[in-house]
């Protein structure tokens, strides 16, 4: 069994590897804002940096427009009044109001239950994996199951993640019905009396029409049983715009409840992280910052602006 660190203030550790990534936004940024009065030229440079870093077009004008406004208002000077100013505006897109729990404590007379979705290739599998450990670090007793039945290698890497942290893991045989998999998981974690059930789902993305039919499948089977308390998407932070249109096709099929960003620390661009949460209305709950078991932090905006302002 493995010793795992503690959640408490993940990010705050992992801020570094961020930051070294990011902080080139910050640092053009605050370049840019510090000297007060700007031109025009100026103001479209701010643009470019924001739209370079991937905050997309929305979160853009409405960033630029409000330091246009308060720029004037507060009369910036200085360039630490422009960082307080940027950091608050940042913040503030983010939407701090958002509620990042993971809604994994059990109900009584059944545990929580959480569908883990995502294309493949993502981190997915790993996530739920890393997602385990906060769990059980916490003191929650966790079932997984495997319902990404179409890859045999899914099924054996939770099984590894699950040995590793001392939780149960319901597998089918390759092939399986996913649905039915989950279903087993989520009867397991009742007869059981588990805090939370982990449904690992398939991510397979070649025809948007089967992905719907299975996932909706698997989220109405478990229902059956008991409710679906949280979805997290897990999307790699790294491609970008293609992720937004994966993020979509997810959305459509299940009520996706949190975001869960894989290899935030692979990119300098972590605007993506405006644009997921204003396309699909709800909040980043998890980032993944490296190949390490307890790389997964609970994503916090005030830390997260910190690192991008370097």
């Amino acid at each position: 069994m493995d010793d795992i660190d503690p959640t408490e203030g993940r990010l705050h550790r992992l801020r570094g590897r961020l930051s070294r990534s990011q902080n080139a936004v910050g640092r053009s940024l605050l370049g840019l804002l510090g000297g007060g009065d700007l031109d025009e030229d100026s103001w479209e440079e701010v643009e470019d940096t924001l739209l370079v870093a991937d905050l997309g077009s929305a979160a853009t004008g409405e960033i630029v427009a409000t330091l246009r406004e308060q720029m004037a208002v507060r009369n910036v000077r200085s360039e630490s009044e422009a960082r307080a100013l940027l950091r608050e505006v940042l913040i503030d897109q983010l939407t701090p109001s958002f509620d990042r729990s993971i809604r994994a404590l059990p109900h009584g007379d059944r545990p929580s239950v959480l569908l883990v979705v995502g294309v493949n290739g993502t981190g997915k599998t790993t996530t739920t994996g890393k997602l385990a450990r906060v769990l059980v670090a916490d003191g929650r007793r966790v079932v997984l199951g495997a319902a990404d039945t179409f890859r045999a290698a899914a099924a054996d890497q939770l099984q590894t993640w699950a040995e590793r942290v001392g939780a149960d893991v319901v597998r089918g045989k390759e092939g399986a019905d996913p649905a039915a998999v989950a279903f087993d998981a989520v009867s397991r974690g009742i007869a059981d009396g588990v805090d939370c059930v982990l449904v690992d789902t398939a991510g397979r993305l070649h025809t948007k029409t089967g992905l719907m039919d299975e996932l909706g499948k698997v989220k109405r089977v478990i229902e059956k049983k008991a409710p679906v308390d949280d979805v997290l998407l897990v999307l790699d932070a790294t491609i970008g715009q293609n992720g937004l249109a994966q993020a979509r096709v997810f959305a459509q099929v299940v009520d996706i409840t949190g975001v869960v960003l894989t290899k935030l620390d692979g990119t300098a661009k972590g605007g993506i992280v405006f644009q997921v949460q204003r396309e699909l209305g709800v909040p980043v709950k998890l980032v993944g910052l490296g190949e390490g078991a307890d790389d997964l932090a609970p994503f916090d905006p005030a830390a997260f602006v910190d690192a991008l302002l370097g």
